[in-house]
């Protein structure tokens, strides 16, 4: 499933085990193992071969491996043919290949599209890198003053 386009400029390799967070904002190919969460503003593609267990957040999705996790798709999602997917769905457009195997719930449409875009607009701010935040948003909030029992204010 090679890119020859440019779609997927990084590839995690067949013989890699990823363990934890994922963010990006352009085109990721799995082909190992990954077990964590994933959140893209981009398309990710599960190769066949590839086991991934993950919630999953992106714009595009196209599986050929395996996946167990909730999946959050605001564009189109593709199960392939060698496809495996075990969880919840949602998406604007779906597609599924003769032989995929998916068990779950899904929902499709505008529906699931604009619930999966509320989420992603929520979760924006975290997919920024912690030095980019406002410093009003660190800044520690005052402590009320204490007052001691039976004093006036």
């Amino acid at each position: 499933m090679a890119s020859v386009n440019g779609e997927y400029p990084t590839v995690i390799g067949a013989d890699a085990r990823i363990k934890g967070e994922l963010y990006f904002d352009k085109g990721v190919q799995i082909e190992g193992t990954f077990e964590g969460e994933i959140k893209s503003k981009g398309s990710l593609a599960i190769a066949e071969g590839a086991k991934v267990h993950a919630n999953i957040e992106a714009a595009n999705l196209r599986l050929d491996g395996e996946c167990k996790g909730n999946v959050q798709v605001t564009e189109k999602l593709q199960l392939m043919a060698t496809a495996r997917m075990e969880g919840d769905l949602r998406t604007s457009r779906l597609e599924i290949a003769d032989g995929a195997i998916f068990v779950g719930n899904v929902i499709v449409g505008q529906q699931g599209g604009e619930a999966t875009r509320r989420s992603a607009d929520a979760n924006a701010a975290h997919l920024r890198p912690p030095q980019q935040q406002s410093q009003q948003q660190m800044r520690p909030q005052p402590r009320p003053q204490e007052v001691p029992a039976g004093a006036n204010p």
